[in-house]
């Protein structure tokens, strides 16, 4: 018990050691993120300083609630918070098309599905391993394109 309270003690110690040498370092900047986007360090992200950053786009527009083009810290962290529910309903619509595509594999008739293996990322469908010829390579791909949500198909099977 009394380690626990040490290790507890430890941790909060650390913790306000970060969180001053993270201030420290830029006043009134708190979100280190932030400051590495503000490539100006003019205190804003705007869109030109985060061109190439997939995700800013959607999450961007919605955070910039005075509409004037660039984020402060605190629509940054909008921003931020917006993106990361998207990215965990992306990664669980992503496992769900998974599951679909592997169970549409099992059921395929003439397929020896446990050869293969299902990668997903934003609806799109990877199928790789081991099939015996070109039909089962086309029942294949013709069972991971028949699963709701799937965008597109890559084949990476190999004949053997």
């Amino acid at each position: 018990m009394k380690i626990n309270r040490i290790a507890a003690i430890a941790l909060a110690v650390s913790a306000a050691f970060a969180a001053a040498s993270v201030t420290a370092a830029e006043p009134g900047v708190k979100n280190p993120k932030f400051r590495s986007m503000d490539k100006n360090a003019d205190g804003f992200v705007t869109r030109d300083e985060v061109v190439g950053t997939r995700w800013y786009e959607g999450a961007f527009n919605q955070a910039d609630e005075n509409r004037d083009g660039r984020l402060d810290e605190t629509e940054f962290t909008k921003a931020e918070s917006i993106q990361d529910r998207a990215s965990a309903g992306n990664y669980t619509t992503d496992t769900v098309i998974k599951t679909k595509v592997k169970t549409a594999l099992l059921r395929a008739k003439g397929l020896k599905s446990r050869d293969l293996d299902v990668e997903v990322v934003g609806g799109e469908v990877l199928v790789s391993g081991f099939v015996r010829d070109e039909g089962q390579r086309s029942i294949a791909l013709q069972a991971a394109s028949s699963v709701g949500g799937v965008t597109g198909v890559k084949d990476a099977m190999h004949v053997r």
